[in-house]
Protein backbone atom coordinates (compact mmCIF):
# COMPACT_ATOMS: atom_id res chain seq x y z
CA UNK A 1 0.00 0.00 0.00
CA UNK A 2 1.20 3.52 -0.84
CA UNK A 3 0.69 6.19 1.84
CA UNK A 4 1.79 9.80 1.78
CA UNK A 5 1.75 12.87 3.97
CA UNK A 6 3.53 16.20 4.13
CA UNK A 7 6.43 17.78 5.96
CA UNK A 8 8.39 20.96 5.25
CA UNK A 9 11.94 22.27 5.41
CA UNK A 10 13.39 25.77 5.56
CA UNK A 11 15.93 27.18 3.11
CA UNK A 12 16.67 30.36 4.97
CA UNK A 13 13.23 31.87 5.57
CA UNK A 14 11.81 30.19 2.48
CA UNK A 15 9.71 27.11 3.28
CA UNK A 16 9.60 24.15 0.87
CA UNK A 17 6.89 21.50 1.28
CA UNK A 18 8.18 17.92 1.26
CA UNK A 19 5.93 15.02 0.29
CA UNK A 20 6.77 11.86 2.26
CA UNK A 21 5.68 8.67 0.44
CA UNK A 22 5.92 5.13 1.82
CA UNK A 23 5.21 2.01 -0.21
CA UNK A 24 5.20 -1.58 1.05
CA UNK A 25 5.44 -4.27 -1.63
CA UNK A 26 6.79 -7.78 -2.20
CA UNK A 27 10.50 -8.18 -1.57
CA UNK A 28 12.93 -7.55 1.26
CA UNK A 29 14.72 -4.43 2.46
CA UNK A 30 14.16 -0.81 3.48
CA UNK A 31 15.22 2.12 1.31
CA UNK A 32 15.09 5.86 1.97
CA UNK A 33 15.44 7.95 -1.19
CA UNK A 34 15.03 11.61 -2.14
CA UNK A 35 18.52 13.09 -1.58
CA UNK A 36 18.65 12.69 2.24
CA UNK A 37 21.70 13.77 4.23
CA UNK A 38 23.26 11.59 6.93
CA UNK A 39 20.91 12.87 9.67
CA UNK A 40 17.87 11.98 7.55
CA UNK A 41 19.28 8.55 6.63
CA UNK A 42 19.78 7.82 10.31
CA UNK A 43 16.12 8.63 10.88
CA UNK A 44 15.20 5.13 9.69
CA UNK A 45 16.79 3.58 12.76
CA UNK A 46 15.08 6.07 15.07
CA UNK A 47 11.69 5.66 13.39
CA UNK A 48 11.74 1.86 13.30
CA UNK A 49 12.78 1.62 16.95
CA UNK A 50 10.14 4.17 18.03
CA UNK A 51 7.21 2.51 16.27
CA UNK A 52 8.28 -0.93 17.56
CA UNK A 53 8.09 0.51 21.09
CA UNK A 54 4.40 1.18 20.41
CA UNK A 55 3.73 -2.42 19.36
CA UNK A 56 3.81 -2.06 15.58
CA UNK A 57 5.43 -4.93 13.72
CA UNK A 58 7.70 -4.12 10.80
CA UNK A 59 6.70 -6.48 7.92
CA UNK A 60 9.37 -8.53 6.22
CA UNK A 61 8.70 -6.88 2.86
CA UNK A 62 10.24 -4.24 0.65
CA UNK A 63 9.68 -0.80 2.11
CA UNK A 64 10.53 2.29 0.03
CA UNK A 65 10.32 5.76 1.57
CA UNK A 66 10.60 8.72 -0.80
CA UNK A 67 11.10 12.38 0.07
CA UNK A 68 9.93 14.54 -2.84
CA UNK A 69 11.00 16.68 -4.60
CA UNK A 70 14.14 14.63 -5.04
CA UNK A 71 16.34 17.50 -6.28
CA UNK A 72 16.33 19.32 -2.90
CA UNK A 73 18.77 18.02 -0.32
CA UNK A 74 16.96 17.03 2.87
CA UNK A 75 18.80 18.06 6.03
CA UNK A 76 18.05 17.69 9.73
CA UNK A 77 15.82 15.46 11.82
CA UNK A 78 12.45 17.18 11.33
CA UNK A 79 11.32 14.53 8.82
CA UNK A 80 11.19 11.74 11.46
CA UNK A 81 7.57 12.27 12.41
CA UNK A 82 6.21 12.39 8.86
CA UNK A 83 8.16 9.24 7.97
CA UNK A 84 6.78 7.45 11.05
CA UNK A 85 3.20 8.49 10.23
CA UNK A 86 3.32 7.19 6.65
CA UNK A 87 5.06 3.98 7.75
CA UNK A 88 2.46 3.24 10.45
CA UNK A 89 -0.41 3.95 8.07
CA UNK A 90 1.18 1.74 5.39
CA UNK A 91 1.61 -1.08 7.89
CA UNK A 92 -1.99 -0.80 9.17
CA UNK A 93 -3.33 -0.13 5.67
CA UNK A 94 -5.20 3.01 6.72
CA UNK A 95 -5.08 6.56 5.37
CA UNK A 96 -6.69 9.05 7.77
CA UNK A 97 -7.98 12.35 6.35
CA UNK A 98 -5.58 14.43 8.42
CA UNK A 99 -2.64 12.82 6.61
CA UNK A 100 -3.60 14.73 3.47
CA UNK A 101 -4.17 18.26 4.85
CA UNK A 102 -1.74 18.48 7.77
CA UNK A 103 2.01 19.08 7.99
CA UNK A 104 3.96 16.80 10.35
CA UNK A 105 7.39 17.65 11.72
CA UNK A 106 9.45 16.57 14.70
CA UNK A 107 12.41 14.45 15.76
CA UNK A 108 11.62 11.04 17.24
CA UNK A 109 13.39 9.59 20.25
CA UNK A 110 13.78 5.82 20.53
CA UNK A 111 10.95 5.61 23.09
CA UNK A 112 8.53 7.49 20.79
CA UNK A 113 8.79 10.88 22.48
CA UNK A 114 9.11 13.87 20.16
CA UNK A 115 11.86 16.44 20.39
CA UNK A 116 11.58 20.03 19.16
CA UNK A 117 13.03 21.16 15.84
CA UNK A 118 13.90 24.58 14.35
CA UNK A 119 11.77 26.40 11.81
CA UNK A 120 8.32 25.76 13.30
CA UNK A 121 7.11 29.35 12.94
CA UNK A 122 7.81 29.91 9.22
CA UNK A 123 6.44 26.42 8.50
CA UNK A 124 3.19 27.27 10.33
CA UNK A 125 2.87 30.49 8.30
CA UNK A 126 3.49 28.50 5.11
CA UNK A 127 0.82 25.95 6.08
CA UNK A 128 -1.73 28.72 6.64
CA UNK A 129 -0.94 30.44 3.36
CA UNK A 130 -1.02 27.24 1.30
CA UNK A 131 -4.31 25.69 2.32
CA UNK A 132 -3.22 23.22 5.00
CA UNK A 133 -5.69 22.72 7.83
CA UNK A 134 -3.15 22.18 10.58
CA UNK A 135 0.39 21.48 11.70
CA UNK A 136 1.47 18.69 14.04
CA UNK A 137 4.74 19.54 15.72
CA UNK A 138 6.63 19.08 19.01
CA UNK A 139 5.06 20.90 21.94
CA UNK A 140 8.05 23.20 22.53
CA UNK A 141 8.21 24.11 18.85
CA UNK A 142 4.44 24.61 18.63
CA UNK A 143 4.59 27.31 21.32
CA UNK A 144 6.32 29.54 18.77
CA UNK A 145 3.34 29.37 16.41
CA UNK A 146 0.37 29.95 18.72
CA UNK A 147 -0.13 33.50 17.41
CA UNK A 148 -0.56 32.32 13.80
CA UNK A 149 -4.26 32.43 13.02
CA UNK A 150 -6.03 30.46 10.30
CA UNK A 151 -4.33 27.13 10.92
CA UNK A 152 -4.63 24.56 13.72
CA UNK A 153 -1.40 24.08 15.66
CA UNK A 154 -1.13 20.78 17.54
CA UNK A 155 1.57 20.41 20.16
CA UNK A 156 2.51 16.76 20.68
CA UNK A 157 4.90 15.17 23.15
CA UNK A 158 4.91 11.55 21.93
CA UNK A 159 3.86 9.30 19.07
CA UNK A 160 0.67 8.35 20.95
CA UNK A 161 -0.52 11.98 20.70
CA UNK A 162 0.07 11.91 16.95
CA UNK A 163 -1.95 8.70 16.52
CA UNK A 164 -4.80 10.29 18.46
CA UNK A 165 -4.82 13.21 16.01
CA UNK A 166 -4.98 10.75 13.10
CA UNK A 167 -7.69 8.54 14.57
CA UNK A 168 -9.90 10.68 16.82
CA UNK A 169 -12.26 13.55 16.05
CA UNK A 170 -11.94 15.34 19.40
CA UNK A 171 -8.32 16.26 20.04
CA UNK A 172 -8.97 19.79 21.28
CA UNK A 173 -6.72 19.16 24.27
CA UNK A 174 -3.75 18.98 21.89
CA UNK A 175 -4.57 22.26 20.17
CA UNK A 176 -2.24 25.09 21.15
CA UNK A 177 -3.66 28.30 22.58
CA UNK A 178 -1.96 31.43 23.77
CA UNK A 179 -0.85 30.96 27.34
CA UNK A 180 -0.01 33.47 30.01
CA UNK A 181 2.39 35.99 28.52
CA UNK A 182 5.82 36.32 30.00
CA UNK A 183 8.16 39.27 29.68
CA UNK A 184 9.57 38.17 26.33
CA UNK A 185 6.11 37.60 24.87
CA UNK A 186 4.48 40.78 26.17
CA UNK A 187 7.17 43.16 24.98
CA UNK A 188 8.41 44.19 28.43
CA UNK A 189 12.11 44.85 28.65
CA UNK A 190 14.60 44.23 31.40
CA UNK A 191 17.95 45.84 31.98
CA UNK A 192 19.35 49.22 33.05
CA UNK A 193 17.22 52.36 33.14
CA UNK A 194 18.48 55.75 31.93
CA UNK A 195 17.75 57.14 35.38
CA UNK A 196 20.98 55.50 36.61
CA UNK A 197 23.08 57.39 34.03
CA UNK A 198 24.65 60.44 35.64
CA UNK A 199 25.10 63.54 33.47
CA UNK A 200 25.74 62.91 29.75
CA UNK A 201 22.66 64.88 28.69
CA UNK A 202 24.02 65.35 25.14
CA UNK A 203 24.59 61.61 24.66
CA UNK A 204 21.18 60.74 26.15
CA UNK A 205 19.54 63.19 23.77
CA UNK A 206 21.38 61.44 20.93
CA UNK A 207 20.07 58.03 22.04
CA UNK A 208 16.54 59.41 22.21
CA UNK A 209 16.76 60.71 18.62
CA UNK A 210 18.34 57.46 17.43
CA UNK A 211 15.59 55.38 19.06
CA UNK A 212 12.86 57.64 17.66
CA UNK A 213 14.04 57.32 14.05
CA UNK A 214 15.95 54.02 14.03
CA UNK A 215 19.26 55.75 13.30
CA UNK A 216 22.76 54.29 13.61
CA UNK A 217 24.91 55.83 16.33
CA UNK A 218 28.53 55.66 17.53
CA UNK A 219 29.86 56.86 20.89
CA UNK A 220 33.49 57.98 21.11
CA UNK A 221 34.97 58.67 24.54
CA UNK A 222 37.51 57.74 27.17
CA UNK A 223 37.15 54.63 29.38
CA UNK A 224 34.63 54.87 32.22
CA UNK A 225 32.50 57.69 30.80
CA UNK A 226 29.39 55.53 30.50
CA UNK A 227 29.31 54.46 26.83
CA UNK A 228 28.48 50.82 27.49
CA UNK A 229 25.98 51.65 30.24
CA UNK A 230 24.05 54.04 28.00
CA UNK A 231 24.03 51.55 25.15
CA UNK A 232 22.65 48.85 27.47
CA UNK A 233 19.85 51.27 28.49
CA UNK A 234 18.70 51.67 24.88
CA UNK A 235 16.22 48.70 24.93
CA UNK A 236 14.33 50.39 27.77
CA UNK A 237 13.20 53.25 25.47
CA UNK A 238 12.48 51.27 22.30
CA UNK A 239 8.80 50.59 21.51
CA UNK A 240 7.49 47.02 21.10
CA UNK A 241 7.56 45.63 17.59
CA UNK A 242 4.64 45.93 15.22
CA UNK A 243 2.95 42.64 14.25
CA UNK A 244 4.67 42.51 10.86
CA UNK A 245 8.06 43.19 12.45
CA UNK A 246 7.41 40.62 15.17
CA UNK A 247 6.55 37.83 12.71
CA UNK A 248 9.60 38.49 10.53
CA UNK A 249 12.03 38.64 13.46
CA UNK A 250 10.51 35.57 15.13
CA UNK A 251 10.92 33.62 11.88
CA UNK A 252 14.65 34.31 11.93
CA UNK A 253 14.97 33.11 15.52
CA UNK A 254 12.88 30.03 14.74
CA UNK A 255 15.07 29.05 11.78
CA UNK A 256 18.20 29.64 13.86
CA UNK A 257 16.85 27.39 16.64
CA UNK A 258 16.88 30.26 19.15
CA UNK A 259 14.35 30.48 21.95
CA UNK A 260 11.59 33.03 21.28
CA UNK A 261 9.86 32.95 24.66
CA UNK A 262 7.31 30.91 26.55
CA UNK A 263 4.46 31.53 24.11
CA UNK A 264 3.93 33.25 20.81
CA UNK A 265 5.89 35.75 18.80
CA UNK A 266 8.86 37.77 19.91
CA UNK A 267 7.63 41.19 21.02
CA UNK A 268 10.78 42.67 22.56
CA UNK A 269 13.22 44.14 20.06
CA UNK A 270 16.44 42.09 19.87
CA UNK A 271 19.59 43.53 21.42
CA UNK A 272 22.60 41.58 20.13
CA UNK A 273 26.10 42.17 21.52
CA UNK A 274 28.67 40.01 19.68
CA UNK A 275 32.22 39.98 21.06
CA UNK A 276 34.96 41.59 18.99
CA UNK A 277 36.45 38.13 18.40
CA UNK A 278 33.32 37.06 16.49
CA UNK A 279 34.08 35.49 13.12
CA UNK A 280 32.74 36.65 9.78
CA UNK A 281 30.25 33.75 9.70
CA UNK A 282 29.06 34.43 13.26
CA UNK A 283 28.42 38.08 12.42
CA UNK A 284 27.03 37.81 8.88
CA UNK A 285 25.66 34.26 8.81
CA UNK A 286 26.47 31.24 6.69
CA UNK A 287 28.34 28.07 7.58
CA UNK A 288 27.40 24.55 6.42
CA UNK A 289 23.69 25.09 7.17
CA UNK A 290 23.59 28.78 6.05
CA UNK A 291 22.16 29.91 9.40
CA UNK A 292 21.47 33.59 10.15
CA UNK A 293 24.23 35.59 11.82
CA UNK A 294 24.17 38.32 14.44
CA UNK A 295 23.13 41.03 11.98
CA UNK A 296 20.00 39.03 11.05
CA UNK A 297 19.27 38.10 14.68
CA UNK A 298 19.31 41.87 15.36
CA UNK A 299 16.63 42.46 12.68
CA UNK A 300 14.19 45.18 13.81
CA UNK A 301 16.33 45.65 16.89
CA UNK A 302 19.84 46.70 17.88
CA UNK A 303 23.31 45.39 17.03
CA UNK A 304 25.74 46.75 19.62
CA UNK A 305 29.44 46.56 18.80
CA UNK A 306 31.37 47.46 21.94
CA UNK A 307 34.95 48.56 21.26
CA UNK A 308 34.25 48.47 17.55
CA UNK A 309 37.88 49.32 16.72
CA UNK A 310 38.90 45.89 18.08
CA UNK A 311 36.82 44.06 15.47
CA UNK A 312 38.52 42.85 12.31
CA UNK A 313 38.57 45.67 9.76
CA UNK A 314 37.70 43.21 6.98
CA UNK A 315 34.69 41.97 8.95
CA UNK A 316 33.49 45.51 9.69
CA UNK A 317 33.68 46.48 6.03
CA UNK A 318 31.43 43.54 5.20
CA UNK A 319 28.69 45.30 7.20
CA UNK A 320 28.53 48.14 4.70
CA UNK A 321 26.23 46.60 2.11
CA UNK A 322 23.81 45.01 4.65
CA UNK A 323 23.55 48.37 6.41
CA UNK A 324 22.56 49.99 3.12
CA UNK A 325 20.29 47.23 1.76
CA UNK A 326 18.73 45.88 4.96
CA UNK A 327 19.41 42.29 3.86
CA UNK A 328 22.26 39.79 3.57
CA UNK A 329 22.55 37.25 0.76
CA UNK A 330 24.39 33.97 1.40
CA UNK A 331 25.33 32.31 -1.88
CA UNK A 332 26.41 28.72 -2.28
CA UNK A 333 26.93 26.49 -5.32
CA UNK A 334 23.46 24.91 -5.12
CA UNK A 335 21.38 27.62 -3.45
CA UNK A 336 21.07 31.30 -2.55
CA UNK A 337 19.59 32.34 0.79
CA UNK A 338 18.50 35.82 1.77
CA UNK A 339 17.98 37.01 5.35
CA UNK A 340 16.62 40.43 6.35
CA UNK A 341 18.89 42.52 8.58
CA UNK A 342 17.34 45.91 9.10
CA UNK A 343 18.74 46.99 12.46
CA UNK A 344 20.09 49.92 14.43
CA UNK A 345 23.87 49.81 14.58
CA UNK A 346 25.12 51.09 17.93
CA UNK A 347 28.88 51.21 18.44
CA UNK A 348 31.31 52.55 21.01
CA UNK A 349 35.05 53.10 20.94
CA UNK A 350 37.91 54.98 22.51
CA UNK A 351 39.35 57.99 20.66
CA UNK A 352 42.92 56.69 20.63
CA UNK A 353 45.02 53.62 21.56
CA UNK A 354 45.41 54.63 25.21
CA UNK A 355 41.80 55.80 25.36
CA UNK A 356 42.37 59.24 26.89
CA UNK A 357 42.68 61.56 23.92
CA UNK A 358 41.00 64.86 24.82
CA UNK A 359 40.63 63.90 28.49
CA UNK A 360 41.09 66.90 30.83
CA UNK A 361 43.62 64.91 32.87
CA UNK A 362 46.10 65.26 30.00
CA UNK A 363 47.33 61.69 30.46
CA UNK A 364 47.19 60.91 26.72
CA UNK A 365 50.58 60.79 25.01
CA UNK A 366 49.38 59.51 21.63
CA UNK A 367 50.57 61.39 18.57
CA UNK A 368 48.16 62.61 15.91
CA UNK A 369 49.43 59.83 13.65
CA UNK A 370 48.59 57.24 16.30
CA UNK A 371 45.11 58.72 16.72
CA UNK A 372 44.54 58.75 12.96
CA UNK A 373 45.74 55.15 12.60
CA UNK A 374 43.48 54.02 15.42
CA UNK A 375 40.42 55.75 13.96
CA UNK A 376 41.23 54.34 10.51
CA UNK A 377 40.37 50.87 11.81
CA UNK A 378 36.84 51.94 10.97
CA UNK A 379 36.80 52.76 7.29
CA UNK A 380 35.42 56.03 5.98
CA UNK A 381 32.58 54.33 4.03
CA UNK A 382 31.40 52.53 7.18
CA UNK A 383 31.60 55.69 9.30
CA UNK A 384 29.66 57.49 6.57
CA UNK A 385 26.81 55.02 7.08
CA UNK A 386 26.55 55.87 10.78
CA UNK A 387 24.09 58.73 11.19
CA UNK A 388 25.22 60.08 14.55
CA UNK A 389 28.78 60.54 15.85
CA UNK A 390 28.67 61.49 19.53
CA UNK A 391 31.67 62.40 21.66
CA UNK A 392 31.24 61.46 25.31
CA UNK A 393 33.21 63.38 27.93
CA UNK A 394 34.12 62.22 31.39
CA UNK A 395 31.25 62.71 33.87
CA UNK A 396 31.64 65.87 35.95
CA UNK A 397 32.11 65.40 39.70
CA UNK A 398 28.90 67.34 40.51
CA UNK A 399 26.85 65.10 38.24
CA UNK A 400 28.53 61.95 39.52
CA UNK A 401 27.81 62.70 43.18
CA UNK A 402 24.32 64.14 42.66
CA UNK A 403 21.73 62.45 44.86
CA UNK A 404 18.77 62.85 42.53
CA UNK A 405 18.19 60.35 39.75
CA UNK A 406 18.23 61.33 36.10
CA UNK A 407 15.16 61.26 33.85
CA UNK A 408 13.76 57.69 33.81
CA UNK A 409 13.50 55.61 30.67
CA UNK A 410 9.71 55.60 30.88
CA UNK A 411 9.54 59.35 30.20
CA UNK A 412 11.98 59.09 27.30
CA UNK A 413 10.17 56.05 25.89
CA UNK A 414 6.90 58.02 25.83
CA UNK A 415 8.45 60.71 23.61
CA UNK A 416 10.04 58.06 21.41
CA UNK A 417 6.68 56.32 21.06
CA UNK A 418 4.97 59.55 19.96
CA UNK A 419 7.60 60.09 17.25
CA UNK A 420 7.30 56.47 16.10
CA UNK A 421 3.51 56.81 15.78
CA UNK A 422 3.98 59.79 13.47
CA UNK A 423 6.30 57.69 11.31
CA UNK A 424 3.95 54.69 11.28
CA UNK A 425 1.20 56.94 9.97
CA UNK A 426 3.56 58.49 7.41
CA UNK A 427 4.76 55.15 6.05
CA UNK A 428 1.49 53.19 6.29
CA UNK A 429 1.47 52.81 2.50
CA UNK A 430 5.18 51.90 2.33
CA UNK A 431 5.55 48.14 2.98
CA UNK A 432 8.41 47.19 5.27
CA UNK A 433 9.26 50.80 6.23
CA UNK A 434 8.56 51.84 9.82
CA UNK A 435 11.14 54.54 10.62
CA UNK A 436 12.72 57.59 9.00
CA UNK A 437 16.11 55.89 8.84
CA UNK A 438 14.77 53.34 6.33
CA UNK A 439 13.51 55.88 3.78
CA UNK A 440 14.81 55.50 0.24
CA UNK A 441 15.55 58.39 -2.13
CA UNK A 442 12.02 58.49 -3.52
CA UNK A 443 10.49 58.64 -0.05
CA UNK A 444 12.89 61.40 0.99
CA UNK A 445 11.69 63.50 -1.96
CA UNK A 446 8.11 63.17 -0.66
CA UNK A 447 8.60 63.37 3.09
CA UNK A 448 11.73 65.52 3.58
CA UNK A 449 10.88 68.69 1.68
CA UNK A 450 12.61 71.82 3.03
CA UNK A 451 12.09 75.53 2.48
CA UNK A 452 14.39 77.80 0.48
CA UNK A 453 16.14 79.29 3.53
CA UNK A 454 16.69 75.81 5.04
CA UNK A 455 17.99 74.63 1.65
CA UNK A 456 20.50 77.50 1.42
CA UNK A 457 21.65 76.85 4.99
CA UNK A 458 22.11 73.14 4.31
CA UNK A 459 24.02 73.80 1.06
CA UNK A 460 26.52 75.98 2.91
CA UNK A 461 27.03 73.31 5.56
CA UNK A 462 27.56 70.61 2.91
CA UNK A 463 30.29 72.66 1.25
CA UNK A 464 31.91 73.66 4.55
CA UNK A 465 31.97 70.13 6.01
CA UNK A 466 32.57 68.34 2.67
CA UNK A 467 29.64 66.00 3.26
CA UNK A 468 29.10 63.12 0.84
CA UNK A 469 25.75 62.51 -0.86
CA UNK A 470 25.13 59.69 1.62
CA UNK A 471 25.97 61.91 4.58
CA UNK A 472 23.59 64.56 3.22
CA UNK A 473 20.73 62.06 3.00
CA UNK A 474 21.39 60.85 6.54
CA UNK A 475 21.45 64.41 7.88
CA UNK A 476 18.12 65.02 6.17
CA UNK A 477 16.60 61.85 7.65
CA UNK A 478 17.93 62.81 11.07
CA UNK A 479 16.42 66.28 10.68
CA UNK A 480 13.08 64.68 9.81
CA UNK A 481 13.20 62.67 13.05
CA UNK A 482 14.10 65.71 15.17
CA UNK A 483 11.22 67.63 13.59
CA UNK A 484 8.86 64.73 14.34
CA UNK A 485 9.95 64.75 17.98
CA UNK A 486 9.18 68.47 18.15
CA UNK A 487 5.78 67.91 16.53
CA UNK A 488 6.76 69.95 13.47
CA UNK A 489 5.18 69.11 10.13
CA UNK A 490 8.08 70.61 8.16
CA UNK A 491 11.83 70.28 8.70
CA UNK A 492 12.97 73.42 10.48
CA UNK A 493 16.30 75.24 10.60
CA UNK A 494 16.65 74.19 14.24
CA UNK A 495 16.23 70.51 13.31
CA UNK A 496 18.90 70.76 10.61
CA UNK A 497 21.27 72.61 12.97
CA UNK A 498 20.97 69.89 15.61
CA UNK A 499 21.29 67.08 13.06
CA UNK A 500 24.46 68.49 11.52
CA UNK A 501 26.20 68.49 14.92
CA UNK A 502 26.33 64.70 14.79
CA UNK A 503 28.43 64.62 11.58
CA UNK A 504 31.49 66.56 12.79
CA UNK A 505 34.69 64.61 13.58
CA UNK A 506 36.95 67.67 13.98
CA UNK A 507 37.47 66.90 17.67
CA UNK A 508 39.87 64.13 16.66
CA UNK A 509 42.22 66.62 15.04
CA UNK A 510 44.73 68.56 17.11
Amino acid sequence: MLCKTYCATCLGLTVVAITVETDISNGIGIQLVGLPDSAVRESLTRVLTAIRSYGYRIPGKKIVINLAPADIKKQGSAFDLAIAVTLICAITETEPVRMRDHLFLGELALDGSIRDVPGALPIAVYARDNGFTGCVMPYESAKEAVDIEGVNIYGVRCLADVMRILKEDDVSDLLMHRGQEDEAASGKTTGPDFKVVKGQSHAKRGFEIAAAGGHNIILIGSPGCGKTLMASCLPSILPPMEVEESIETSKIYSVAGKSIGSYGLLKTRPFRTPHNSASRVALLGGGPDALPGEISLAHNGVLYLDEIAQFSKVTLDLLRQPLEDGKIVISRARYRIEYPCSYMLVASMNPCPCGYYGDPSGRCRCTQTMVDNYMSRISGPLMDRIDMHIFVDRVAADDLTAAEASEPSAAIAERVSRARKIQLERFKTEPGVFTNAKMNAEMMTRYCRIGSSEKDFLCKLIDKLNLSARAYSRVLKLSRTIADMAGEEDITMQAISEAIQYRNLDRLER
